[in-house]
């Protein structure tokens, strides 16, 4: 378990792939990934990638100000309804592909992803239907 935002960001830059993989794999209390975003922005891409990441700090980051943020949120396979209503209309083209190529998602969900102003959105949409027909 991940005590402190000090010490998440000791495992995440230490050259031991040991302590690298507890940073990606163990869990921590929710005032930790708080106290980590507050403190250490920069490692909110690394907040996403943990494998335990509580779904509450997940929605907060679907609404971070920086699109990589949102970019990996949108491919977490574990995001609610919630995030992918919110992720789903998002203003960046980039974070809506993203969404759509979640793995997780069925095809009738990502018929619903906001597409209309996009036309290279909507090639990809139409991309995916038929590949899912074929």
């Amino acid at each position: 378990m991940i005590n402190s935002a000090d010490e998440f960001v000791q495992l995440r830059q230490s050259e031991d792939i040991n302590e690298q993989r507890r940073a990606s794999n163990d869990s921590a209390d929710i005032g930790v990934w708080h106290e980590i975003i507050q403190r250490f922005p920069d490692f909110k891409l690394w907040v996403v990638h943990n494998k335990t990441i509580p779904i509450e700090i997940l929605t907060l980051l679907a609404k971070d100000k920086d699109p990589k943020i949102r970019i990996e949120v949108a491919r977490k396979r574990k995001i609610s309804d919630e995030i992918f209503s919110f992720l789903s209309e998002d203003e960046d083209e980039n974070i809506r592909y993203s969404l759509m190529c979640n793995s997780k998602l069925s095809l009738d969900k990502k018929q619903t992803i906001k597409v209309d102003d996009s036309t290279w959105l909507t090639a990809k949409l139409e991309e995916m239907i038929k590949n899912a027909g074929s």
